[in-house]
């Protein structure tokens, strides 16, 4: 039986072994935290690896292990299903020169508010202070940018087996009308979308006018 909240890696010489990967909102942890991370990864002799996703991964497990891992770690799995809100990116706004907006707020919201919520398929979010986009957060299935005059929303980007922009959705939101949108983006989505459909196949199939109008006029 595979063990919950893992990974199988490689099977090397008949040996299988897992890998964890606690949830790290923005992939902002504090110390007591990464103590706690190292020292569990040291005792059952894992592997750390930073993440793509913001996040420490403990890799190189036994299957006996895993569960061990989770009791003594205290954290919650990054992925929690397959077809789910994977993960939220967030470029490090409050402490970076270049932002426009402090978006971790909305960030950190956004996390709290949809991180392992079942979707049509996997999904990221992303968000950044401004058009740099640190996050890649054109290659992100939502995105939330900010700008001297607010906030944009970009949806439909992908990085994987076919690689696509997101498309602008909004542009000069505040704060309150991004949440209300993104909501919206995402209800919309859940209920018209086909189970393993990308976001962003999804806006291609109906269009990107008729994703617009639909999901708009809630501002």
């Amino acid at each position: 039986m595979e063990p919950k909240h893992a990974v199988l890696q490689k099977v090397r010489d008949g040996k299988r072994t897992y890998g964890v990967t606690p949830h790290i909102p923005g992939g902002f942890i504090t110390p007591k935290q990464l103590s706690k991370i190292a020292s569990v990864a040291e005792k059952y002799k894992g592997v750390l690896k930073m993440t793509s996703g913001q996040r420490i991964a403990i890799l190189g497990l036994d299957c006996e292990d895993v569960s061990k891992v989770w009791e003594e770690l205290g954290m919650s799995p990054a992925v929690k299903s397959l077809n789910s809100v994977k993960n939220v990116h967030m470029c490090p706004a409050a402490f970076c020169k270049r932002a426009k907006q402090n978006s971790l707020k909305i960030g950190m919201l956004l996390d709290k508010r949809y991180h392992g919520m079942e979707m049509p398929c996997r999904t990221k979010i992303g968000v950044a202070g401004c058009k740099n986009a640190c996050t890649s957060v054109y290659s992100r299935d939502l995105g939330v940018i900010g700008d001297k005059e607010g906030y944009m929303i970009v949806a439909g980007g992908s990085g994987g087996f076919t690689p696509r922009i997101a498309d602008i959705i909004a542009e000069k939101l505040t704060e309150d009308q991004v949440l209300i949108l993104v909501d919206t983006l995402i209800t919309y989505y859940k209920d018209k979308g086909n189970m393993g459909e990308k976001l962003g196949d999804f806006i291609t199939r109906i269009g990107l006018e008729k994703f617009k109008e639909d999901t708009l006029a809630v501002l």
